[in-house]
Order: structure tokens, then sequence, then C-alpha cells
């Protein structure tokens, strides 16, 4: 059977031939699917962020994930292969929140992650017949998760080439995010020899350990930096901030080979913290880790997102001035997005304020729920205004201008241009 897996781009839906530049990561979730496959199977991975998809191709089978910002064009693709008679299937964040939904373009969804399922539901469709649904009654332990299947795709497309998970799930549960409904909060360690040989098989690095929380299973992860001196990559990781309540962990990664944490700091205000579940963040200590962190030589990529209840116009140019002043080496800054399958998309609903069910507009940049503090307007803008602060050269040179290395450099150079050329797209004007 053939069988082709497909990741679809948001850009894509709103007629965007290219991203903003190279997208970061490959599709390590359908390289995963791929090695679940039977061997008997021909498998091919179609990466909208690095290529089109072809809508002639002619396979057995299609199978679609999608994150809720890239759903409507995982939806469009779906209905192009299905009114040619190619069924398709659907797993990923979004259709396994609203699968009823899914439904609707696909002829089956996997809820939750594929391990077990995706090889019953292959069986099934060799026998004649798919179910709609299906599910796991509890979530697969951590040791089923196979090598990915690298030789799918062309790494030479992405900026971080290597990609491997050593964990899954998160033992807190912000209300804002979907790792937790969708992982469990009983963090999962997959086997270190399974860890250590599938990194040692990269042709190269730095890796990229795509956990929600490295440091989230303290005696696992002392193991893991023990061992990771036989992979001889440095690598890439994220973090809580309560990495500060084992300070001799931050230690243990520096000496691994960790150059660079990314930390959910999320707000600089403890009331909004406590608001969205995320009171284990102390803002008074916010400063503490970052310096530790630089300390031994590991760059912090900070998060933020903006629109908490409490937040106000002001709140914009005090995280820029925070930013700066604590030296965030990266800054991601987000809209509160209420994602369907979170407790903060339940609480807005039941208070009515959603105000947008356009899903392509789930994806961080835009107000898709009423504010309290200010307008969505007013919102979207100060979100356009961090963001070219904090990435104009003067910025830049502020935040890292004493610690500049290759990594952070080349990092801040590409979100330079980036927001250059996103902003100018907003704004309607040419070029970037």
């Amino acid at each position: 059977m053939e069988i082709c897996l497909i990741a679809p781009e948001a850009a894509r839906f709103r007629g965007q031939e290219h991203r903003l530049g190279p997208p970061l990561f490959p599709p390590l979730g359908l390289m995963i699917v791929a090695a679940l496959t039977p061997e008997h199977h021909n498998v091919s991975i179609i990466d909208e962020s690095a290529e089109p998809t072809d809508p002639t191709i002619e396979p057995d089978l299609v199978g679609v994930t999608a994150m809720t910002a890239a759903a409507p064009r995982a939806y469009e693709v779906a209905d192009g292969f299905r009114a040619r008679g190619i069924p398709v299937v659907m797993g990923g964040m979004h259709a396994s929140a609203l699968p009823d939904e899914a439904l609707e373009h696909v002829d089956a969804v996997v809820i939750g992650e594929a391990e077990g399922l995706w090889q019953q539901l292959l069986a099934d469709f060799d026998a004649g017949g798919m179910r709609p649904v299906y599910r796991h009654t509890s979530f697969p332990p951590a040791s089923s998760i196979p090598p990915a299947r690298r030789d799918l795709i062309d790494t030479r497309r992405y900026i971080a080439k290597y990609v491997l998970q050593a964990t899954r799930g998160c033992p807190f549960a912000c209300s804002f995010c979907t790792v937790s409904t969708f992982f469990g909060r009983t963090l999962r360690t997959r086997p270190l020899d399974d860890i250590i040989a599938e990194a040692s098989r990269f042709k190269g690095g730095p890796v990229s350990l795509i956990d929600d929380n490295i440091m989230g299973h303290p005696a696992f992860a002392r193991e893991l930096f023990a061992r990771w001196s036989e992979v001889g990559k440095s690598f890439w990781s994220q973090a809580s901030t309560t990495m500060l309540n084992a300070p001799e962990l931050i230690t243990q990664a520096a000496n691994a080979g960790c150059k660079a944490l990314f930390v959910g700091f999320e707000s600089i205000s403890s009331a909004q913290l406590a608001k969205v579940g995320k009171r284990f963040n102390v803002v008074e200590k916010y400063e503490e880790l970052i310096k530790r962190l630089h300390d031994v030589g590991i760059a912090v990529a900070g998060s933020f997102m903006f629109g908490l209840d409490g937040d106000d116009e002001d709140t914009f140019e005090r995280t820029a001035e925070f930013a700066e002043r604590a030296q965030i080496d990266v800054g991601q800054f987000s809209i509160l997005t209420p994602l369907p399958g979170t407790r903060l998309q339940r609480e807005l609903e039941d208070a009515g304020r959603i105000v947008e069910r356009d899903w392509s507009r789930y994806d961080g940049t835009h107000c898709t729920f009423r504010p309290v503090g200010m307008t969505a307007e007013k919102l979207e803008a100060g979100l356009h205004w961090v963001y070219e602060r904090c990435y104009s050269w003067s910025s830049i040179m502020r935040r890292v201008g004493r610690r500049i290395t290759p990594l952070v450099w080349m990092v801040n150079g590409i979100y330079n241009r980036r927001v250059a050329k996103w902003l100018a797209d907003v704004r309607g004007q040419p070029g970037g």
C-alpha cells in the first residue's frame, strides 16, 4: 500500500506559497508515524512548510496532522483527496480535540498518540474497513516510541535539522496549554538506551530535544545528562522555571552540552500568571534563573504572551524593558489563544468571550476573544510593537551585545529579517 503522510501549512491556506523563511523543525510526529508503519507498506512524507502538496498524487491512503492554525488547510487537503476517492485519516492536536469536526472532512480520526492506534488502523484498512475513531484507554508507554524515519525528509530544508523526543507529558496544567490534555500530566520517559542510540546516529548536530519539560523528571534528567557524552553532540531543549529548584541540573545540562533552553515565562505579573494556572513561575526569580543559565553558557529563549486578564496597554513596554534588562537571548511573543481542548477555551466559551471561529487565526498573532483591559486592535498592535522593538538591532545589542555567540547571533538575525517581512505584510507595505 502507498501511504502519504502530510503536514499541512497554515500559510498555504492564506494563499501564501512561502513562509517568512526556512522552517525550524522537520515534522517529527509524522516521522514517528512512518516508523510505526509495517515495512510491507511504502510511506512518503510531505511537509508543506518546506514543499507544496501535489494534488495529483494517488496514494492508497493519506494521513494528515495539524495544529489548530493549520486545520483549515488540513481540511482543504483532505477534501481534495476524498473528492478523488482516496481515503484520508487525521491525527494531531486539533483533530484530537475536535474529532467530530474533523470527521466532516476525513474518514477516520486518531485521537491522541499514534503508537498502537496507527498499526490497528492500518490492519483494519487492510481488512477492508476503518472505524471512524481510534483512541487509547490509557497513555501508551514512552518505550513504544520508535526511532523516527529521518530517511523520508530532506534535513537541509530545516534550521534545526536533528530532532528527538526523550519524554512525553507535563506535570503542570496551565489553562492555555494543550500538552497536559494531549500527553497527560505524568511525565513518561523513553529508555535511555533508545535515546542515546537514536541521537548517536545523527550525522550532525546540535540535537533539538523537543520535550515540553526536559527537567520535569529530575532523576531521569540527571541520568540523561550523565550519558549524553556518549552522543558527542550539543543540544537545545525546553524546561520550566522550576529548574531553579534543582540548580545542579542546570550545571549538569551545561556540562552535557546544552547550549540553549526555551523557557515559558509568559508574563511578568504574578497576578496574571495565577489566573492561567502558572503560579509556579516566580517573577521575582526570573532574572536569577536567567543569570544562572548564562553563567554556565546556556542561552535563554523566553516565551511571553499578552492578553491575559489584567494586562493593559503598558504591558508591552514593561515586557520589552524586562527582556532587555534580563538579557533574554531570544524572545518569543504571542497573544493568548483559547485553543480547543484547553481549560482556557472552556472558560472563555462559557463567558461568551470568544469572537473568532476561523481556526487559521489561532496562530498566536491574532486576538480571537474579547480581552479585558484593552481592545483587540490594541492587543494586536501591541504585539507588533514588541516584536519591532525587541528585534531592532539596538535592542538586540542591549540584550545580547556582551554575550554574542554564533548561535544567538544567527537566531536574532533570522528574527530581525522575519519580523520586518511579517510586519510589512501585516501593514500592507511592499518589501520587508
